[in-house]
């Protein structure tokens, strides 16, 4: 994997300002808001959408408090909430770009850091009349968001392909909560996203069952636990990997892949998958990217005893 040279701040006065896609007014940047690689012959830039600061027992529900609370002051985080980062990536291969997510939009103002995905695309130099392809990993409000923008679906082509597995469809047309830590706003919040993006983009799902190829070296599969239809994506080219794994794999997850993430509407089956996805990274080498670890989000598992570690990449300035 080749890291490029994309790191560059947005702004420097943090005075000024810019308004967002989404009609918020936002200071210029003074941190790097995308990271660029290449993975063989593709081109991945990973983007960040914002932050979001969910409440901390959300990260782990089924964790004695005690023991949430030691692994948090461990890491100087607050015992309350905690910065979770929301981070986007496109793909770029052949005739194709690949916008894998969406981020969080306007769906929930509570989290005002987060939604800056039209602007960062923007500041990337990515129209979004280019993409012609979405890859969902599954449909909650952080991930379809930045699709149900005013005016987003106008500036996108008529012939876009949206890629989602045909389990997620299915379980969004009548969705169960009963197994989640989700409070009741944040419920009907999914479940109204996932209406929304329905209604406005159902003739342009091209759903699979458990594979589907968005283009050559670029591969999506359904792995369920998170969401029935939750899948993650893999980029191969020339003996590089990189796996995006969307919101099976979580910052706690290395030193209690046990604990249920609130957002989780099968816990146990989760985990099932969040071990088995670490073991193949561990196996295969392959760089790992997943939307709430910390921006840039780009590293490696490695075995540690009987669970497995993250090592992040070095940064290439």
């Amino acid at each position: 994997m080749k890291q490029m040279n994309q790191t560059t701040p947005q702004g420097s006065n943090k005075n000024s300002s810019n308004t967002s896609q989404q009609g918020r007014t936002v200071p210029d940047e003074l941190v790097p808001s995308r990271y660029a690689l290449r993975v063989g012959e593709i081109e991945v830039l990973v983007i960040s959408d914002g932050v979001l600061t969910p409440p901390a027992e959300s990260m782990a529900t089924n964790a004695d408090p005690a023991a949430r609370a030691a692994w948090l002051d461990d890491r100087f985080l607050s015992r309350d909430a905690f910065d979770w980062a929301l981070n986007e990536v496109v793909v770029r291969t052949g005739d194709q770009t690949i916008l894998i997510d969406s981020g969080l939009g306007m769906e929930y103002p509570d989290f005002p850091r987060a939604g800056q995905l039209g602007l960062r695309l923007k500041n990337a130099g990515i129209d979004l009349g280019s993409v012609t392809d979405v890859v969902l990993t599954h449909m909650h409000f952080d991930h379809v968001g930045g699709l149900l923008v005013d005016g987003v679906k106008e500036q996108l082509r008529p012939d876009l392909r949206i890629h989602v597995a045909a389990a997620e469809v299915k379980f969004w047309a009548s969705p169960d909560f009963s197994r989640t830590g989700m409070p009741p706003v944040l419920a009907e919040l999914a479940r109204s996203a996932a209406k929304r993006f329905l209604d406005e983009y159902r003739d342009r799902l091209l759903p699979f069952e458990e594979d589907g190829e968005v283009a050559p070296g670029v591969m999506v599969t359904r792995t369920g636990g998170h969401t029935p239809g939750h899948s993650v994506v893999r980029v191969e080219s020339n003996g590089d990997r990189l796996m995006f794994a969307g919101d099976a794999i979580f910052p706690v997850s290395f030193d209690h892949p046990e604990w249920h993430n609130g957002f989780e509407h099968d816990p146990e089956e989760a985990t099932r998958v969040r071990l088995r996805l670490m073991r193949e990274l561990a196996e295969t080498g392959s760089w790992l990217v997943a939307t709430h670890m910390p921006f840039p989000s780009i590293g490696r598992v490695a075995v540690a005893g009987d669970f497995y570690r993250w090592v992040p990449t070095w940064w290439d300035y």
